[in-house]
């Protein structure tokens, strides 16, 4: 049986940027730092050291050498916020691009994109 979900793998062309871009641009933690092999390494970011979920960004030259045959495409992450105007507004200031928020049968959202142009979208939590 399955218990939850533990992390997501996100694999970029620009580690170092895509973890400046969590950890500095949207407020990420690293939890951990892994060599895996020569100079690729794993990182690991969340929300907080205590999230139950974190992201993992891999270098996609290190997936490709590796050989894994995994799909390097983006996955589709919705994250949740409990004041969707407040990091709506904090996201535009830091000059993120972000969508105009919309309404849905679910609530309200809206996506934003990392500096690859990978979209991500936040949902409001109340």
């Amino acid at each position: 049986m399955i218990d939850g979900l533990e992390s997501v793998m996100l694999y970029v062309d620009n580690q170092e940027q895509s973890v400046a871009f969590w950890t500095k641009d949207l407020g990420f933690v690293i939890k951990a730092e892994d060599f895996i092999f020569d100079d690729y390494k794993s990182v690991e970011v969340a929300p907080s050291l205590d999230s139950e979920t974190s992201i993992v960004i891999f270098d996609k030259a290190f997936i490709r050498e590796a050989g894994h045959e995994v799909n390097l495409e983006t996955p589709s992450l919705m994250f949740r916020a409990g004041d969707l105007d407040a990091l709506y507004a904090d996201l535009n200031n830091k000059g993120i691009r972000c969508g105009d928020i919309v309404n849905t049968p679910d609530g309200r959202v809206f996506n934003f994109s990392d500096d690859e142009e990978n979209y991500f979208a936040v949902k409001e939590v109340r």
